[in-house]
């Protein structure tokens, strides 16, 4: 089965969950964003090593790294290896230079101890065609009309791996009460706001319904 490579693209706070961050996963060469809904802890993880802060004492990954280190044991990739009523499942290919191991772990910790192997992250199209939600080319068409604000919508997500998510007005109860075409319209709306977080739960609620 054909792997697809991801670049992470940023972090985004969630209102809707409280201590939840959308972990945005972007297609390499694609226009797909694969939202996955993580702690605090592993978002916070994530940050970290992408700026390269180093903490006064290792943390969790960072133990997991040198621990790996003293059995001459190093991470080849990151997989996302599949998706369960809503729930991702991912694997952590290790190899000592004569086996290879793959160890199951949350796609929030497997990343999180992935980039400080600096090793790739993949997944299946299966997964990408299922949960992956396109970002459609409507920045194209705007920008003769507003510039600017295009300018700075487009910046936040690649150049800030925390910000804030935008305030939703439907929380995930209320999604629910929705009809299906009206979620596809919030759909696109939060898409073109790059408000994945809330995009990733309309996502999920119209995939409950198929």
């Amino acid at each position: 089965m054909d792997k697809i490579k991801l670049d992470i693209l940023g972090l985004s706070s969630s209102q809707s969950q409280s201590g939840s961050f959308a972990l945005v996963l972007g297609e390499e060469n694609g226009n797909r964003r694969l939202p996955i809904i993580i702690g605090m802890f592993e978002a916070q993880a994530i940050a970290i090593e992408i700026e390269k802060v180093v903490p006064n004492r290792p943390m969790t990954h960072d133990l997991f790294k040198s621990f790996a280190g003293a059995f001459n044991y190093s991470v080849e990739e990151i997989l996302i290896s599949d998706l369960k009523e809503g729930v991702f499942f991912s694997k952590i290919v290790c190899s000592d230079g004569i086996r290879q191991v793959e160890i199951d772990a949350r796609p929030s910790d497997a990343i999180a101890i992935g980039i400080r192997f600096d090793v790739p992250i993949y997944t299946y199209e299966t997964i990408l065609s299922e949960a992956g939600i396109v970002l459609n080319e409507f920045n194209d068409e705007e920008e003769g009309d507003d510039d600017e604000e295009d300018e700075g919508e487009g910046d936040e997500v690649e150049s800030s791996y925390v910000k804030k998510e935008t305030v939703t007005t439907a929380s995930e109860d209320s999604i629910k009460n929705y009809s299906t075409d009206q979620l596809k319209s919030m759909l696109d709306d939060a898409i073109q706001k790059e408000d994945y977080e809330k995009a990733a739960r309309i996502r999920d609620e119209l995939n409950n319904r198929n």
